[in-house]
């Protein structure tokens, strides 16, 4: 983990820090055995340092008030000894420079020992699982065993590694207080001996103080030896406990279960990036979340870096070429999709749970994990996968011989068994849930369904087609474009309840949870005046077409707002009515999109009122025009009729009646014959008037 990674360099420092103190003071000590003749300015020397231990910036125990006052006294016998000269350097090479040279030969090398093959491990460590995230989920069991050994022995001997070497770094904040000590005692010793009989300046005060000082080395010594056994049984009891952990593969559910209830994760997982315009590459980072974001830590990094945010995100498993357990993080906004891969499935599974519960914001509660718990619970209890729902009707209804008394006993349990019973009676269960997208076919749409399909002709969101044809859409006033993705579909009983769509969100969902599926059919929603159009974001192919006649009711969920769904009534193949409750899930807000389609209904509503308007104005047009072709006929008839009875009354003149000019006008046989045909004209045109 980068945490102990970096507490790991801080205790590094410190022992860079110590290993160079350690190193002055040597070659102050081994100044004092080499040069007997400047014994003054090389015990000088050793005073000033002892000195300047308080000066010295340890990031570990730089505050011990107790040796720094210890190393202050140190210091002070030195400096009123620089004055004398040193012999006896046998005394001074056995009781001086082999405690401090014993613990820079030795024990510092060891922790820089330590150091190269805990990173020799780490490596080989990181070679192993790479070479175990390459493998194919086509291969043999066979040749999966090769690298889960590899996996076993590098993780084992990496961890082993790493407990010692963490062991000699604790330990070495014991050892630089003996290895300090105790050369400066050899010093003092030697010293004492060589001027035991005639030095004037040793007193027993600082002899006792010497004993002090022995007495409080011994005692380091031994909660060192103390502490040393203590770290020593840990490692082996870790050792023992972890060792069913080093294998990469997915433990016993029995005994590491998948834990749902997650508001926070962290751990190591594979990352793709796109290195060219087809070409990807899988990368191993630390990731972790932190309150909506998640993050991650690269190696040697100080602090991790913003990946995506996870605030109303999805998050589904995916299927990859290459790689096992990869999931898939969308935004809210659909504009940043990033792929990972983790190590196991129960890892897999509890990344997607995690990631899902953050998305709820549940995490900003004070008991998140609780709330989660509760929220899980819930929507494993939604849904009963057996009996059917018809039992469960039978046992919560009132039999009639006990009907007065079990209300009267019970209480307020019939009212909740009957708001359950009203809700189960708005969905029909013995039909299925569809979790993908399959487009109905019916006796109206099934040829241009067909049709369709045959052509594979691709839809645009704008309401355009490729191929230059008019589409059905193409004068619609209103094209709005959503993203969308499929949760479900079932069918329904009523189609005029306002429960229906949220009683059938809660069982698709409680269906979702219960059979662990993740997977959605991700689509543009185009709403139109004249129907609502899921298109393949991909291939721009017109995957289902509702009119927007067919469509009774929309809305979203009370609490989520991104969910939401509506009612499809149509006509079913047997002459009867089908409904159908179609539940999605929105980057944006579901209640734009039921308004979008709200909006719709209206425009199609008051289009179809100015349509019938114009029609009916047409008809009174044409009744009115009717009516003056009558009138004109009537007309035409009269004067005709008038016409006629000119001529009658001029052909009923006697014959032999004198002309206006005083002589007599003869009739031949055609004007007879025409007074004739006047007549039966005459008569004619009564008997039509």
């Amino acid at each position: 983990m980068p945490s102990t990674r970096s507490l790991l360099g801080v205790f590094e420092e410190d022992t860079a820090a110590i290993s160079n103190y350690c190193t002055q003071l040597y070659q102050a000590m081994h100044r004092i055995y080499d040069a007997q003749n400047e014994l003054s300015a090389a015990t000088h020397l050793t005073s000033r340092l002892l000195k300047e231990y308080d000066k010295q910036r340890f990031p570990l125990g730089g505050d011990d008030e107790v040796m720094s006052s210890t190393l202050q006294q140190f210091a002070k016998v030195i400096d009123e000894l620089s004055s004398c000269h040193a012999v006896l350097s046998t005394q001074l090479a056995d009781a001086m420079m082999f405690p401090i040279t014993q613990f820079k030969e030795r024990d510092l090398k060891e922790i820089l020992t330590l150091k190269e093959v805990f990173q020799i491990a780490s490596d080989d460590h990181d070679t192993a699982i790479n070479r175990y995230s390459r493998l194919s989920k086509r291969r043999d069991n066979d040749k999966v065993t090769t690298p889960v050994t590899d996996v076993y022995t590098s993780r084992k001997k990496q961890h082993q590694t790493m407990m010692h070497y963490f062991c000699s770094l604790n330990t070495l904040q014991y050892k630089k207080k003996t290895a300090l000590l105790e050369p400066l005692l050899g010093y003092m010793q030697a010293q004492i001996s060589f001027f035991k009989l005639g030095s004037e300046n040793l007193t027993q005060q600082w002899e006792d103080f010497l004993g002090t000082i022995g007495t409080s080395v011994q005692n380091v010594r031994r909660e060192m030896e103390e502490e040393v056994g203590q770290m020593q049984q840990t490692i082996q009891q870790m050792e023992r406990s972890c060792d069913s952990l080093y294998a990469p593969c997915d433990p016993d559910p029995a005994h590491s279960p998948v834990c749902r209830n997650l508001t926070r994760k962290q751990g190591y997982l594979y990352i793709r990036n796109k290195t060219g315009l087809v070409s990807t590459s899988w990368e191993r980072q630390y990731f972790f979340t932190q309150g909506g974001n998640l993050m991650q830590q690269g190696r040697g990094e100080v602090a991790g870096g913003l990946v995506t945010d996870l605030d109303n995100c999805s998050v589904m498993a995916v299927d990859s070429d290459d790689r096992r357990f990869c999931f898939q993080v969308t935004s809210f906004d659909g504009k940043k999709v990033v792929t990972l891969q983790a190590e196991s499935r129960k890892d897999c599974e509890e990344w997607i749970s995690t990631i899902n519960n953050i998305s709820k914001r549940i995490y900003l509660s004070e008991n998140a994990e609780e709330l989660a718990a509760r929220v899980n619970q819930s929507a494993i209890e939604a849904v009963t996968p057996s009996p059917s729902f018809q039992q469960r009707h039978e046992s919560m209804r009132p039999r009639r011989s006990g009907r007065a008394s079990s209300i009267s006993s019970v209480g307020s349990e019939p009212s909740s068994a009957l708001s359950v019973l009203s809700l189960d009676a708005l969905v029909a269960p013995e039909m299925p849930i569809q979790f993908d997208i399959i487009s109905p076919v019916s006796e109206e749409n099934s040829g241009q369904n067909k049709t369709a399909a045959q052509s594979g002709r691709r839809s645009n969101p704008f309401g355009e087609t490729g191929d230059g044809t008019s589409d059905d859409s193409e004068d619609s006033i209103l094209h709005q474009l959503f993203i969308v993705r499929f949760l479900g579909s079932m069918e329904v009983r009523s189609a005029e309840s306002a429960d229906v769509i949220s009683e059938t969100m809660r069982q698709i969902l409680a269906a979702r949870a219960i059979h662990n599926i993740f997977r959605m059919t991700e689509s543009h929603l185009l709403v139109t005046c004249d129907c609502l159009k899921l298109i393949d974001p991909q291939t721009q192919v017109t995957r289902l077409r509702f009119p927007l006649s067919s469509v009774v009711q929309c809305s979203s969920h009370q609490d989520n707002k991104r969910l939401f769904g509506f009612v499809l009534q149509s006509a079913s193949s047997r002459g009867d009515s089908r409904v159908v409750c179609y539940i999605f899930e929105s980057n944006n807000d579901g209640e734009k999109i039921c308004d979008s389609i709200g909006l719709a209904k209206q425009i199609a509503f008051h289009s179809e009122m100015d349509r019938k308007t114009v029609e009916k104005k047409k008809e009174q047009d044409k009744a009115k025009e009717k009516q003056q072709e009558e009138l004109s006929k009537q007309r035409q008839i009269e004067k005709d009729l008038e016409e006629q009875s000119r001529l009658i009354a001029a052909s009923s003149r006697p014959a032999n009646s004198p002309a206006p000019d005083g002589q007599f006008l003869v009739l031949s046989n055609s004007q007879s014959e025409d007074s004739d045909a006047g007549e039966e004209g005459k008569k004619k045109g009564e008997s039509e008037a």
